[in-house]
């Protein structure tokens, strides 16, 4: 898929998890790092080349939303995203895994074949894991309640002790095999 030309800013900002980095663009949000304990670890996880030099976005309602909402997810609380995410750049089928997945509740887990099973592809649990790989915005997007058909915690770009942490905060009860 061609991308055309998107005008992206960026933002940062500090929960209580660490610091966090947004990418916007007029659509909504493009990409998100993972809580990271600086600044720069968490443009590190940014994909957009540059990203530090992106104009940095003003006061924006939707950015204001995710601050607080990140803020209360961070601490415990069942939260619904609110902000619009950018789709496009992404094929068809990674659209619709990602669409699929970022409406798993809070609190709650599935393999990477029932994924692949409730998008119509039942024989796609591989490409369920790329589709995770490339999710530009985790958390939002909840790539981190994917896990093997064990429940085994597999490959997770914000490393493996941070999926296994976001499990444990939506669910004390959770326990990673």
């Amino acid at each position: 898929m061609v991308v055309p030309f998107i005008q992206l800013y960026q933002s940062d900002f500090i929960t209580d998890w660490g610091h966090v980095v947004s990418v916007w663009s007029d659509a909504g949000l493009w990409e998100l790092s993972f809580p990271r304990p600086d600044a720069d670890l968490a443009f590190a996880d940014i994909k957009i080349k540059d990203a530090k030099e992106l104009p940095v976005l003003g006061e924006n309602c939707y950015d204001m939303a995710l601050k607080q909402e990140l803020n209360l997810y961070f601490k415990g609380f069942n939260t619904s995203f609110s902000v619009p995410i950018d789709w496009r750049g992404y094929s068809a089928f990674r659209t619709v895994v990602l669409k699929y997945t970022a409406n798993i509740p809070y609190g709650e887990i599935q393999s990477y074949g029932a994924v692949a099973q409730a998008v119509g592809s039942p024989n796609a649990a591989r490409a369920v894991g790329g589709a995770m790989h490339n999710n530009r915005t985790p958390i939002i997007v909840p790539c981190h309640r994917i896990v093997g058909s064990t429940g085994s915690l597999t490959g997770f770009g914000g490393g493996l002790d941070m999926k296994k942490a976001l499990l444990l905060l939506e669910n004390e009860k959770y326990i990673c095999q």
